[in-house]
C-alpha cells in the first residue's frame, strides 16, 4: 500500500504489540522532528556564572554598585561567584572578607540562595549564589 502511494511505511511505536506502522513521507517527518527539536532548543534557557570582584576593603559606594550588578545578575536568572581577593597584608585580616562575603548573603538573602559557602582558595575567597 506504501508503495502504491509513493510514500514510506514508518514503524512508530516498535515496543506495542502488535507494532504500529504509518503510510507517510520520511523526509517530511524527519524534517518536523527537526523543526521541534530547533524550537526546544531556542526556548531553553543556559544559566551562566557571572562573577563578581571585590577586595576586603571596598567602600560603601562601590559596594552598592556591585549589589546592582548582582541584582540584575539575578534578574535574568543567572548564578552569581562573587570572589574576594586578597593582596599582600590583607591575607591577615581574612575575618574582613569573611565579614564582606557574609554581608553580601544577608543583602541577598530574600532572593538567593547560597549555592557554595563562603571558602578561601589560595589568595581568593569565594562564594556562589543562585536565584530563588
Amino acid at each position: 500500500m506504501a508503495e502504491d502511494a509513493g510514500l514510506d511505511l514508518v514503524e512508530i511505536s516498535p515496543n506495542n504489540d502488535p507494532p504500529v506502522c504509518k503510510i507517510l513521507d520520511l523526509g517530511r517527518l524527519k524534517y518536523a522532528n527537526q523543526k521541534k527539536a530547533a524550537e526546544a532548543r531556542k526556548k531553553q534557557k543556559v544559566v551562566e556564572i557571572k562573577e563578581i570582584k571585590m577586595r576586603p576593603n571596598i567602600d560603601t559606594h562601590d559596594y552598592e554598585v556591585k549589589m546592582k550588578a548582582i541584582l540584575r545578575f539575578f534578574d535574568e536568572g543567572d548564578k552569581v561567584r562573587v570572589t574576594l581577593r586578597f593582596r599582600g597584608r590583607e591575607m591577615a585580616h581574612q575575618e574582613l572578607g569573611m565579614k564582606l562575603l557574609l554581608q553580601v548573603k544577608e543583602d541577598t538573602a530574600e532572593i538567593a540562595k547560597v549555592e557554595a559557602e563562603p571558602k578561601l582558595e589560595g589568595r581568593q575567597m569565594m562564594m556562589v549564589l543562585a536565584p530563588r
